[in-house]
């Protein structure tokens, strides 16, 4: 059985909107790492909070390498 399909649309509660930020950016890094992994892809992945908190995951260090050359 699968879940129900979830309407998107704004959550008023700040509590719940932040819960299901944090709760959803970990799936989302989760997948990106999978993707990574079994497609062996380079992948990059930026997210801002609300705060201005920044979230980040690469696969590579293509940064530190592009920067010495």
């Amino acid at each position: 059985m699968g879940r129900g399909k979830v309407e998107l649309k704004r959550i008023d509660n700040k509590i719940s909107r932040q819960v299901t930020f944090a709760k959803r950016r970990n799936g989302l890094l989760k997948k990106a790492y999978e993707l990574s992994v079994l497609c062996d892809a380079e992948v990059a992945l930026i997210i801002f909070s609300t705060r201005g908190r920044l979230f980040e995951f690469s696969t590579s260090s293509w940064y530190t390498i592009a920067a010495s050359n």
